[in-house]
């Protein structure tokens, strides 16, 4: 037998829900670690760049749907049912399975990815009516870590990758076959598997206090939720009015939001306090800190526990985000709370007289983390496609 020609396309179907996504660069950035140039990975937005309107405005919809939470809870739980989507994907196709075939043909992949639960129906559709779906395998990357929407699955699939347990049962209810699912974890960068400098170095060079328990305070992407209210019920339950000294010290990360960033970084603050826009290098951010508060994105709780950080919850999107909530307390890793104040009083005592839990916290967490799920993934993917490219060769003699 013989290998086909050495670079294998592979092509990621990313899509618009939350925007920008973190798995698809996620297992880019592992292909290139692991088969550097073995691989041409390409990263594409089916919905938004082969789909025609309105469907190419879904990322739009979607924006405005989280942001109004009740019809976001409707449309996600409304969906949810079988009887209800699948006809409703059929009916799609019939529109844009042209358009998505060009796609989806334009770059000859060896083998494709999907890391949207909208991304499984239509494309496996397309590749069914070209006799395709032995030819090129079609993978599904599972982004959500408890709860999840039931479009993930389809039973189609080659291979179905589940982060945790609770998503293994959903796929299996949903009649995916245990030789379809593989349970390696959420994908995260591969940096994040690699060690980072020593606390103190990491604060010294993000301008920190070196000796201070440290809180990092997260926004997303978008410098979105209660971040000053947070931040100033810190300031205040981080500073020992008797001593006139701070117990602590906060790491802000705004994101994108510029307006957010400027305005605290003109507060005056009792404790020492570092303001950083967006970040690329986020291993590093969490290795300087001792917890964490942001929401339930299960991107950033992946990260947090693959560093060891005790995780303070303070809110989530309703839908795929909500069981995460239950996934980090009732797995002892940190705890959920909306409330700016009461957050701040957990900080404090974790840097007080309740370190010890902020200690098992951490231990908790570091079981739980699963750094080298995104190798994982691709070291499978990379099974799959050597799979199909053997090609029998055939000796005639006479």
């Amino acid at each position: 037998p013989r290998l086909s020609p050495p670079q294998h396309p592979a092509l990621e179907c990313d899509g618009p829900p939350p925007p920008p996504g973190r798995d698809a660069p996620a297992i880019k950035a592992a292909f290139a670690q692991e088969y550097g140039d073995d691989y041409q990975v390409f990263v594409t937005d089916l919905w938004t760049e082969h789909t025609p309107w309105p469907f190419n405005q879904l990322p739009r919809s979607y924006s405005f749907l989280v942001k109004h939470g009740p019809l976001w809870k409707m449309t996600y739980y409304g969906t949810a049912p079988r009887v209800i989507h699948q006809p409703h994907f059929a009916a799609t196709a019939t529109f844009i399975a042209r358009e998505v075939a060009k796609g989806l043909m334009k770059y000859q992949p060896d083998v494709i990815i999907s890391v949207h639960p909208l991304m499984q129906h239509v494309p496996l559709r397309v590749l069914r009516s070209r006799g395709l779906l032995d030819k090129i395998p079609f993978t599904t990357v599972i982004t959500d870590l408890s709860t999840c929407h039931p479009t993930w699955f389809h039973k189609l699939v080659t291979r179905c990758y589940c982060p945790s347990a609770e998503v293994t049962k959903r796929a299996l209810k949903a009649g995916l076959k245990p030789s379809q699912i593989k349970v390696y974890g959420l994908p995260v960068r591969p940096s994040f598997a690699k060690p980072v400098p020593p606390k103190d170095e990491l604060r010294r060079e993000l301008g920190m206090d070196e000796d201070l328990p440290a809180v990092l305070l997260m926004g997303g992407g978008e410098g979105m939720g209660p971040i000053e209210a947070t931040a100033r019920a810190l300031d205040n339950a981080l500073y020992d009015e008797s001593l006139g000294e701070p117990r602590g010290q906060i790491l802000i990360i705004c994101g994108r939001n510029k307006k957010l960033t400027n305005r605290l970084q003109s507060i005056n603050w009792k404790i020492p306090v570092q303001v950083k826009g967006f970040v690329t290098k986020m291993e590093e951010c969490m290795g300087a800190c001792d917890c964490i508060i942001t929401k339930a994105g299960p991107g950033t709780i992946a990260e947090a526990m693959i560093r060891g950080l005790p995780i303070i919850l303070n809110g989530y999107i309703a839908g795929q985000e909500a069981g995460n909530v239950p996934y980090v307390v009732e797995n002892g890793c940190g705890k959920f709370s909306k409330s700016p104040e009461h957050i701040a009083k957990i900080v404090a005592d974790w840097f007080g007289p309740r370190s010890d839990e902020l200690q098992i916290m951490s231990q908790n967490a570091l079981k739980l983390a699963r750094p080298d799920a995104v190798l994982k993934i691709v070291h499978d993917l990379h099974e799959l496609v050597r799979q199909k490219s053997f090609v029998p060769e055939y000796a005639c003699a006479t």
